[in-house]
């Protein structure tokens, strides 16, 4: 892996497609092995974990099914962590365990709020799975017992990430250069 350019910026090797592959399938035997029998619902997070998401299903062993929400806490360029608004959650999560599946967590700020969320809708149970974790910038305590990385707090841009808009399709995960 080489250095890359996205938009007006460049970006170093971080994660390889490797490394994240391997990862992601030691998620899905631990996930699989944890919840036989649950038959869970993965709720992904658009835009950024739909990459994430299907390596992930793809990884997974046991009876599931997949959702897509979005959730929209941004004002500006910036998060508020306050969830305005949970889009596209069709399905009654009541009794079922509901993994949300996320690309990064970085403040934790707004993956509580979600959590608020889909708690009153009354799941048996609710786990996190996320690609990247950024411990170093958590401001609140969540459980995140699915993570495949800690990692620091670089931008990062490949695997689902990007950086306006751009870099999504990246196989590898590069952080930026100063």
């Amino acid at each position: 892996m080489e250095t890359i350019q996205v938009r007006d910026r460049s970006f170093a090797p971080f994660l390889s497609a490797e490394e994240i592959q391997t990862r992601v399938a030691e998620l899905g035997a631990k996930i699989s092995a944890e919840l036989q029998g649950k038959r869970p619902l993965f709720l992904a997070v658009l835009s950024g974990s739909f990459i994430f998401a299907a390596d992930l299903l793809r990884a997974i062993s046991i009876p599931c099914e997949i959702a897509f929400i979005r959730v929209s806490s941004y004002e500006g360029t910036g998060s508020t962590g306050q969830v305005k608004q949970l889009m596209g959650l069709k399905e009654d999560i009541a009794g079922r365990t509901v993994v949300v599946v996320e690309d990064i967590i970085d403040s934790g700020l707004t993956m509580k709020e979600l959590l608020g969320i889909l708690v009153e809708k009354n799941p048996a149970e609710v786990k996190i799975a996320s690609l990247l974790v950024k411990p170093g910038n958590m401001q609140v305590e969540l459980d995140i017992p699915y993570r495949c990385f800690d990692i620091p707090n670089d931008f990062i841009v490949g695997y689902g990430l990007d950086y306006d808009g751009e870099g999504r399709n990246l196989p590898a995960i590069y952080k930026v250069t100063e």
